[in-house]
């Protein structure tokens, strides 16, 4: 019964995200897009908050009632997300006027340190190394074996943080990911273990790509987190290091060149990107 998460998550943010973004606007709490719209953010908040809220019955249900709605990985993985989660909304926060003067990903985290300024940015990165270490930590690997679980977890992330740069990116990116994972390995661990996370997520796509709401990077850093754990817990060791190689040569691409542009140049990835957009 682990994948009941999946749709109740599914409800409670078909109602909840909307209002929120509602909430969020009402607030002040906007962010201008690549288009110079004016949109409610950060979506990632109440992203987390519709996990959060669902988390609460299943989490009762499970001990009181002994029913076997929360899969026990859950618990090892659960401060990797809502820790990454918070760094981001630290870095949305706070590190609004570090963008013009400051470039974007790693790059930029290190020119920052090396200026002597420990931007919200770097702190996020830090953060992150740190919450990965901890979170693949116990698992009885071999030393390198854990050091390159740590760096995919870290380094996925980043990536969906590099891919949220159009409305419902990282968004498609996690739902392709996930139903690659279930069909080829044919399982469905990536629902049953994150389900209450990945739905809203998913329902927050109709959000932005109606250019309602921006995720920031709250809300790229938790569908980066979970699309990390989806490779960590379904794919074998091996795999993991293939996985680790290709998203290594993605965020170096990233660092170096435009990864919006290469999606415009090529025709599939640029009617994948576009499907659904406003």
């Amino acid at each position: 019964m682990y994948w009941v998460g999946f749709p109740l998550a599914i409800a409670l943010a078909v109602p909840m995200l909307p209002a929120g973004a509602r909430g969020l606007r009402d607030a002040g709490l906007v962010r201008t897009n690549y288009r110079g719209a004016a949109l409610a953010f950060p979506l990632g908040a109440i992203t987390a908050t519709v996990a959060l809220v669902a988390l609460a019955p299943l989490a009762v249900l499970n001990d009181r009632a002994n029913l076997d709605l929360l899969p026990p990985e859950l618990r090892r993985w659960l401060p990797y997300l809502l820790g990454i989660a918070f760094l981001g909304f630290l870095d949305d926060a706070l590190g609004q006027g570090e963008a013009a003067a400051t470039p974007r990903g790693w790059r930029g985290h290190w020119a920052a340190l090396r200026a002597g300024r420990l931007s919200t940015g770097a702190i996020k990165a830090i953060g992150a190394v740190a919450l990965a270490a901890y979170v693949v930590s116990g698992q009885g690997l071999e030393g390198w074996r854990y050091a390159a679980d740590v760096i995919l977890l870290v380094l996925v992330t980043n990536l969906f943080n590099l891919l949220d740069l159009r409305p419902g990116r990282a968004e498609k990116a996690l739902a392709l990911l996930g139903a690659a994972l279930c069909l080829f390995a044919w399982t469905l661990v990536p629902i049953e273990l994150l389900g209450i996370f990945a739905g809203p997520a998913l329902v927050g796509a109709w959000l932005t790509l109606g250019e309602r709401a921006m995720l920031g990077d709250t809300g790229s850093n938790l569908i980066g987190a979970i699309a990390g754990v989806w490779l960590l817990t379904v794919l074998g060791q091996d795999a993991r290091l293939i996985a680790l190689a290709v998203v290594l040569l993605l965020t170096v691409y990233g660092e170096l060149r435009s990864i919006s542009a290469t999606i415009e140049k090529v025709p599939p990835l640029r009617w994948l990107d576009s499907i659904g957009r406003a």
